[in-house]
């Protein structure tokens, strides 16, 4: 950057997890004087059923710029998609008053789906943390999607580069590799009030000296009417077992209110003596948590990326998450109550794993930061398997089309279209 004002970085935030997983890059940014944090919090993050988290974030130290409410009560595929369209209109509203140069997202949320629409659609330049990586759901689209219109990318692993560059993403475009998330792992102090469990959410009391679980299970939109049944199996699972549990809400996806239900049901007919429910934990409480748990049970992501930092068992249970890269801290189950509870008591008795660095090997944050101050925001895309890959070299940017290279491929491209690429 040659001027003296500072480059504003707009960082969208959808969800608990999703702060969990920027904090270290919102760290960064606010020690650089060439950048100017703008924080715009949405779905859950400003929601008082999901705890508001947003004020997690304020109570953390920071300004949060604005707080928009896109999410359409239902839990339906149906209200998924209306949100993502209130999202754009709200989105392009406050990207329109904050002017930021910079959209910074993360994940593969619906409404940071959103928020990419809208600022693509601005022409504001887009970095996306986390694309190129591969998981069961609807999510895996709408990472994919916003890869296509993010302008430069933060990877989380070796293989998410090298399926960004397959997807046509130039690879001057892919500036670092590693999840922020590995950031806190490292510089987390373990130490754990047990009052953050227990004073917060009902039932029982946990011993956290003592083994336990830790319980989350989301919908899988694309299997939508069938979460009910799946997390019936956990809970039958989780009843045969009889360990002590904690057990965190779902999120907001479709199917989270059958899930909810399924659980408050339970409670009631079961009166487990050995289960907590809680709503919403600060980042670094959960990942303590989830540092001390015995083995973490469902269908998190967290639990794929996060757990394999502190070497956790992991019984990822049913297909929300095939595809995604594991270490061997996970062992994947169907959905079923007798495999749950033979694969839990399998990964009790193995105990904690070595510490992984799949996802990140804890100084990335530093690295993001300085590539938001480094790099030169663009506007147009241009992609590798239509541009000139040596004008990219060359000029610093991408070229016309090749095609002089593509003609000279019998057949290709047809001559009707020959005229028009001239």
């Amino acid at each position: 950057m040659t001027s003296n004002t500072p480059r504003k970085v707009c960082a969208v935030l959808v969800d608990r997890a999703n702060y969990g997983r920027l904090k270290p890059v919102l760290n960064e940014i606010k020690t650089r004087p060439e950048l100017q944090l703008q924080l715009v919090a949405t779905g859950t993050m400003v929601l008082q059923r999901f705890g508001y988290p947003v004020a997690v974030v304020k109570a953390d130290g920071y300004q949060v710029d604005s707080e928009i409410h896109i999410e359409l009560e239902g839990s339906t595929p149906a209200t998924m998609a209306k949100s993502v369209g209130f999202g754009i209109v709200e989105f392009a509203s406050e990207f329109q008053r904050l002017q930021p140069d910079l959209v910074l997202l993360i994940g593969d949320r619906y409404e940071a789906l959103a928020a990419a629409i809208a600022a693509a659609y601005m022409n504001i330049c887009i970095v996306h943390i986390q694309g190129g990586e591969v998981s069961g759901s609807i999510d895996e689209s709408a990472r994919h999607a916003i890869t296509k219109m993010a302008h430069f990318h933060f990877p989380s692993t070796a293989r998410a580069a090298e399926y960004l560059q397959r997807m046509g993403e130039r690879p001057d475009s892919i500036l670092g590799v590693g999840c922020p998330s590995s950031d806190i792992a490292r510089q987390l102090n373990l130490e754990l009030d047990p009052q953050v469990v227990n004073g917060t959410g009902s039932g029982a009391q946990i011993d956290l000296a003592k083994p336990f679980l830790l319980v989350m299970f989301h919908p899988t939109t694309t299997s939508y009417g069938g979460e009910q049944s799946q997390i019936e199996e956990v809970l039958n699972a989780l009843e045969q077992l009889k360990l002590p549990t904690v057990m965190l809400w779902p999120n907001i996806d479709a199917g989270a209110d059958r899930i909810s239900k399924s659980i408050r049901v339970f409670r009631d007919r079961v009166s487990p003596d050995w289960l907590r429910t809680i709503t919403n934990l600060p980042p670094e409480d959960y990942l303590r948590l989830l540092a001390k748990a015995s083995s973490a049970v469902g269908n998190s992501s967290s639990f794929v990326r996060d757990a394999g930092y502190f070497g956790t068992p992991v019984v990822l249970v049913g297909d929300r998450q095939e595809g995604r890269e594991t270490d061997v801290h996970v062992i994947p189950t169907e959905p079923l109550a007798n495999e749950i509870a033979r694969v839990v008591s399998y990964q009790m008795a193995h105990g904690r794993y070595a510490p992984s660095t799949l996802y990140g090997h804890g100084h990335v944050a530093e690295q993001i930061a300085e590539q938001l101050v480094l790099l030169r925001p663009y506007i147009q895309k241009r992609l590798d398997y239509i541009y000139d890959k040596e004008s990219v070299k060359t000029n610093g940017h991408a070229g016309p089309w090749n095609r002089h290279r593509a003609e000279r491929v019998e057949g290709y491209p047809p001559k009707e279209y020959r005229a028009s690429a001239r």
